[in-house]
């Protein structure tokens, strides 16, 4: 089979389109023939290498040689203990672990799949797994009234988000660079920053701030805080993060405040309830382009860039 591969972090020209052979599941694996893999910024992060958690289990090289998570496809082989899917069944998911999305066909766990639902393609089902868990858990706590901040919120995970924050009826803020202040427009965030151009933690205090590139000091999301605010990152460099979980947590206790960590939760319980709405039309999928198996590079590239507006696609 093609599949997209690399052997040592570095930029996207460090990735090659090779044959290799077709993977064999395992007893609770299930062969996916890949109709459709989003990239995701736990891609891009893989393939540098950076920040430096990006290369647990691979310090010296990469885990795993073909990057890929978010998943959507049609079974073609299962394990032995595999009871809920049968070859035929088209399905989608997140394979974080195995990673594996960027070829022809990928082994995934059984317990990371959900069948994809029917009013949905192939390219929709697989911009959700990642995206729709981050922005579903991040805004679980928003509701009427509430100001709420998105940082990054012109990608896959901000711009769910940013509509599911809507649905709740809270008052949105999107952070971004300027190419994308129309893009968050258009979604429904009440109000856009620039942040090359603006300090957004310097506006009216939110309620709840969803980070999801967690680059600035943990005094200025303090501020940027009411009181009894909450303040969740999922990305950023290690620096950051370790600040938030420190200082940050220990700074907004005393100003009875939140700052922490968005804990992830994957698998379908996560991602299916977002999906569910956006096959019923509450919740719209921005795909910003497709790109073909052997232009994997350029797409990530293109993500790398930070000029994707929502999500993008490969295709084999």
């Amino acid at each position: 089979m093609r599949a997209v591969v690399y052997d040592r972090y570095g930029p996207p020209d460090v990735l090659r389109l090779d044959d290799v052979p077709v993977p064999a599941p395992g007893p609770s694996q299930v062969l996916v023939e890949v109709a459709a893999t989003s990239i995701n910024l736990s891609d891009w992060e893989c393939l540098t290498g950076s920040p430096a958690y990006a290369r647990i289990g691979g310090l010296r090289r990469p885990k795993n040689r073909v990057l890929g998570s978010d998943i959507a496809g049609r079974v073609t082989a299962v394990g032995k203990d595999v009871t809920r899917f049968h070859e035929g069944d088209e399905v989608y998911g997140d394979n974080l672990a195995l990673m594996g999305g960027f070829a022809e066909y990928a082994v995934v766990p059984e317990r990371a799949l959900a069948l994809k639902p029917a009013g949905l393609t192939f390219e929709q089902a697989a911009a959700l797994p990642q995206a729709g868990a981050i922005a579903y858990q991040g805004m679980a706590g928003a509701g009427a009234g509430m100001r709420v901040a998105i940082n990054g919120a012109g990608g896959g995970s901000g711009s769910l988000a940013i509509q599911i924050a809507k649905r709740a009826g809270a008052h949105v803020t999107g952070v971004d660079n300027a190419g994308k202040l129309d893009f968050l427009r258009q979604i429904g965030a009440d109000d856009v920053v620039d942040y090359r151009t603006e300090d957004f933690t310097r506006r009216e205090p939110y309620d709840l701030i969803l980070d999801l590139v967690a680059h600035q000091s943990v005094f200025a999301y303090r501020r940027a805080l009411a009181p009894g605010g909450r303040y969740l990152c999922v990305g950023g460099t290690v620096r950051s993060l370790l600040r938030i979980l420190t200082v940050g947590a220990a700074a907004g206790a005393l100003t009875g405040r939140h700052l922490g960590m968005l804990v992830v939760q994957a698998g379908p319980t996560h991602f299916t309830p977002v999906a569910e709405l956006c096959a019923a039309g509450d919740l719209r999928i921005h795909i910003d382009r497709t790109f073909p198996l052997g232009e994997t590079p350029q797409a990530l590239a293109h993500v790398g860039a930070g000029r994707a507006l929502g999500k993008v696609i490969v295709v084999p």
